[in-house]
């Protein structure tokens, strides 16, 4: 005979291919406080009798949260659905009840049989069976073993248990005919007694399933990325470049706050190695006046654990986080796990690095691409010690302020030293957040969702065309939202795509708006403003770029620049709005037109923190230099996404549409909706639904 002791039996009402569920449950899934998020499940049963599900939500305490009846999303597939919303971060759990419902099944099998004719009286009789246990309080059956059965609800009050008594004696009483008898249970109170102390069989539930909580800002969140040195730097008359200190950078914040942003980053600060150091446009030697990149860390003043002297010290660093600060702004630091050759660690800790055949260290190398100036750290010699001393220097930058790091290359590092790495960090320091800035394959940039970056950079700079961006925010929003969250970012210092360089000031308007309003993260790179967009030649980044040199820019141009002005705008769109402060809720619109896209999020009002539905509406001309026209064809019922089996009615149409970037108001109906947007007039609509 074989042992089922080694494995669990399915539940009596089996409940499969569960869904948010990774590795089989070994790692958790994501989900954020205050963002609701869906649970599937596959439930189905033998035989003919109905069934209902529940998704049971469990606080970091062990305490029953929500209770949400699963509906079914794939009709003839018994795929049911329910959306659930925890409402702080933590180590949250799920579970999966499900049962076997006789009021339904009788009362299906009462209509069948009482309109043929047969077995009229054992109908009423089982009827008035089931009513009698309702009115008694006996709602709940498990199956043995139960698993985490249902506490019962209380009895029914005293008026409705007598009621239900009544009808239990109208259905049991021959003078009455059987459909009169029926009918009787088919009364609306009946119902809605029955749905107060609903009758359950067979309780029996999943096993509990994982969930990492994390806070609102791990998903929402405008992110505006500086070099620190280039604020305030200047030349001296003699031509010699004066570094900008943190003091500097500082003046800097209330222009970001300004526009919008909630999350400044820092790259890095630390001391810069001058071995095999770049000199501009990386150039393989650098001038005695160059400053070298600040990836290429560590000197003889320090490691990851110094400032920069150009920069200041610690207590400039605290000023700019207290600024920051009181500029309602977060401080995202880099962390680049990476040595120059004049590192402490180099002397100190040879073990923590490769050697090459002849016994040198090995210089980090991506063929034909060599970094002479960079050390990668190896992580198999010695890595206790290395992790020991990686998760010092990052408590150090948390003690002074930061809660943010933007990680420089994570794939380039073991993915099981992460895994520790962020889950003792998630354990000891839960308001601390991780960026994976992953530019690889899909395979690990999901791994490094999965075992605890908070958030991951995207393909998105790189996703141009009409069909290329519908699919990937449908891969983003809805296929591997549970394991990666997504953040776009138009350009960064080391990525200008090709389509940025030739659209002109339309392109960076263009792919602001889609990144803003489609992704609830997003950032821009210093500079944006400015329309900085000239390739170094052969090279998919700027020209004089700001990692080998000095780039103080000068703000007021940017008022020359209508990007400026729409980035504020977004900005404000977004915090104004709940719906794209969130990830799952997003449709696709058919339109006309390869160069006209269309989009729309939604959060319903139980899941808005206005209280209130919400619905976005995105149109979005893609082509930079010239005017389309085309048609929009409104998905009516993917305008509003059915959460629940109890949804209202759709509101009527046709719908008040209010364009948040020009504030005209227009009428837009179920079916085609004309558009027409022009480069050098608007590039989008981003309309709010008036209900």
């Amino acid at each position: 005979m074989v042992s089922t002791t080694s494995f669990p039996l399915l539940p009596r009402i089996p409940v499969v291919e569960t869904f948010p569920v990774i590795e089989n449950a070994t790692l958790s899934a994501k989900a954020t406080a205050g963002e609701a998020f869906p649970i599937r499940a596959t439930v189905f049963r033998e035989g003919h009798d109905f069934f209902g599900a529940e998704a049971v939500l469990i606080t970091p305490e062990g305490a029953e949260y929500s209770r949400t009846t699963m509906y079914e999303v794939g009709i003839g597939l018994d795929r049911l659905e329910a959306w659930v919303m925890p409402d702080r971060p933590g180590d949250w759990t799920f579970r999966i009840e499900s049962w076997s419902d006789p009021w339904t099944t009788w009362k299906h099998n009462a209509g069948v049989k009482i309109a043929a004719g047969e077995d009229e009286e054992l109908v009423c009789l089982e009827g008035a069976q089931l009513l009698k246990r309702a009115a008694a309080g006996k709602a709940l059956t498990a199956s043995n073993p139960p698993s985490h059965p249902r506490a019962p609800k209380k009895r029914p009050s005293r008026a409705a248990s007598a009621r239900l008594l009544e009808v239990a004696g109208i259905l049991q009483d021959p003078q009455f005919d059987p459909e009169h008898r029926v009918g009787a249970a088919m009364m609306p109170d009946i119902e809605a007694i029955m749905q107060l102390t609903p009758l359950r069989d067979l309780v029996e539930a999943t096993p509990s399933y994982p969930l990492a909580v994390d806070r609102a800002a791990a998903l929402y969140g405008s992110w505006y990325e500086m070099f620190p040195r280039s604020a305030g730097a200047y030349q001296d008359k003699d031509g010699k470049w004066i570094s900008g200190t943190l003091r500097t950078a500082a003046n800097e914040l209330e222009r970001i706050a300004s526009l919008g942003f909630t999350v400044v980053y820092l790259t890095p600060v630390h001391p810069i190695g001058t071995t095999g150091r770049k000199g501009p446009n990386n150039a393989l030697e650098a001038g005695e006046a160059d400053p070298g990149s600040p990836y290429g860390i560590g000197s003889k003043e320090g490691g990851h654990d110094a400032i920069h002297p150009d920069l200041g010290t610690f207590a400039d660093f605290d000023h700019f986080v207290s600024a920051a600060e009181a500029h309602g702004l977060e401080v995202a630091l880099d962390l680049a796990l990476q040595c120059s050759p004049d590192h402490p660690w180099v002397k100190d800790h040879p073990e923590w690095f490769s050697k090459r055949a002849d016994g040198s260290i090995a210089y980090a190398e991506n063929p034909p691409k060599k970094y002479q100036d960079i050390y990668p750290l190896s992580f198999d010699t010695d890595p206790e010690g290395l992790y020991e001393e990686i998760y010092r220097i990052v408590e150090l930058w948390i003690d002074h302020g930061v809660k943010i790091f933007r990680v420089d290359n994570p794939h380039t590092k073991p993915v099981a030293f992460w895994q520790r790495f962020l889950l003792q960090m998630r354990h000891e320091h839960p308001d601390v957040l991780f960026l994976a800035e992953a530019f690889t394959r899909p395979a690990m940039m999901r791994t490094l969702g999965m075992i605890g970056f908070q958030q991951s950079y995207t393909y998105f700079a790189w996703r141009t065309s009409k069909t290329e961006i519908e699919e990937y925010l449908r891969e983003v929003s809805s296929q591997t939202a549970h394991m990666m969250r997504p953040t776009f970012w138009p350009t960064t210092h080391d990525i200008l795509t090709e389509q940025m360089t030739t659209g002109g000031e339309a392109i960076f308007a263009i792919r602001a708006v889609l990144a803003a309003t489609a992704s609830p993260s997003w950032g821009i790179y210093s500079g944006y403003e400015l329309l900085e967009n000239t390739q170094r030649p052969g090279a998919e980044e700027q020209i004089d770029n700001e990692k080998y040199q000095y780039r103080p820019r000068n703000w007021d141009d940017a008022k020359d620049f209508v990007i400026e002005r729409l980035l504020k705008a977004l900005n404000s769109i977004r915090a104004k709005h709940p719906a794209l402060q969130q990830l799952h809720q997003l449709s696709i619109h058919p339109t006309t037109s390869e160069h006209l896209l269309c989009f729309s999020k939604h959060v319903p009002a139980k899941f808005s923190s206005t209280g209130k539905d919400d619905t976005v509406l995105v149109v979005i001309n893609l082509h930079p230099h010239d005017c389309i026209e085309g048609t929009v064809y409104l998905d009516y019922e993917q305008l509003w996404p059915k959460q629940s089996s109890t949804n209202p009615a759709l509101p009527p149409m046709p719908i008040k549409v209010v364009d948040e970037l020009t504030e005209q108001t227009f009428t837009w109906q179920q079916g085609d909706n004309f558009v027409r947007l022009c480069p050098n007039e608007q590039v989008a609509h981003v309309f709010s639904v008036v209900l």
